[in-house]
């Protein structure tokens, strides 16, 4: 079972949701969406409230919402009440909000969304594309960075291919091309950018992604001709491939007279995105 988690936007108000790719459906975070539909300064509080008025009518919270965890305010992912499409509509009712409407439908679109996506996946691109707009990044970094999904979608279905397992194996691989190109680990590189869990390719450069992209089509390539078995033999392709990446960085440093990797992180050139997140769930 796959679970992704995603932000969703309902009038510029967050919502944390995960998708779970065996049910097909979405489960969306309680204590958000309170907050949505009550504007309540204690979105946390409100919830806890309804839950025990809810038990005394008869209706045990456990059959309107599970628990899953999910990325707290402070980054760390802690257990939330979430609940599915039809468990939401159940919960909206003992909601009084003239938003309850508005955001029933707006649920109904998000499921219809993803179950479009998954039946045409350019829609997950063309989503992609706006959220990336929305956050401030320029047209020139989108279209690497849709390019660079692409080219590591090519990879891991060359790596399951070749008999890697998902998971520790492939995130040892990239970490081997990642060293090899960069000169640090996955970690190293995070660190150096001071990221916590942002995701390290979407505070990449258009340079940094030029290169990551270049090392991991040439791993591909090289795996395509050498037709490696497994892990073990993967390595050295993996590092083989960062390698022709290593060799144009040090050519390029060495005409522009200074390094190509950047401390810089995706924050501190993009303009700042205004949110309410008053309301955020801290459980």
């Amino acid at each position: 079972m796959t679970r992704k988690q995603a932000i969703q936007l309902f009038e510029e108000r967050k919502v944390r949701t995960v998708w779970d790719d065996k049910a097909e459906k979405w489960y969306f975070s309680v204590i958000d969406v309170v907050a949505v539909l009550t504007d309540s300064a204690d979105a946390k509080r409100y919830w806890s409230v309804l839950k025990s008025r809810l038990k005394k009518e008869g209706c045990e919270p456990t059959t309107i919402c599970s628990t899953l965890k999910m990325q707290a305010a402070d980054g760390k992912m802690r257990l939330t009440d979430v609940a599915d499409t039809e468990q939401l509509f159940r919960l909206i009712q003992s909601i009084p909000s003239p938003k309850a409407e508005p955001f029933k439908q707006w649920m109904a679109s998000v499921a219809s969304q993803r179950l479009d996506q998954m039946q045409a996946p350019e829609l997950s691109i063309d989503q992609a594309i706006i959220d990336y707009k929305r956050l401030g990044y320029s047209d020139a970094w989108i279209n690497q960075r849709i390019k660079s999904i692409e080219i590591r979608k090519e990879l891991t279905d060359e790596w399951a291919r070749t008999g890697v397992k998902q998971g520790l194996q492939y995130a040892s691989l990239t970490d081997i091309i990642t060293q090899e190109w960069s000169g640090m680990t996955t970690k190293q590189y995070r660190n150096y950018k001071g990221l916590k869990k942002e995701s390290l390719r979407d505070n990449m450069t258009n340079m940094e992604i030029a290169l990551n992209m270049l090392a991991e089509a040439s791993a591909t390539e090289l795996s395509k001709q050498r037709d490696p078995k497994g892990f073990n033999q993967q390595k050295k392709v993996a590092k083989d491939g960062g390698s022709v990446a290593k060799a144009a960085r040090n050519q390029l440093e060495s005409k522009l007279g200074h390094k190509v990797i950047s401390p810089a992180k995706a924050s501190d050139y993009l303009p700042p995105i205004t949110n309410n997140e008053d309301n955020e769930d801290k459980i």
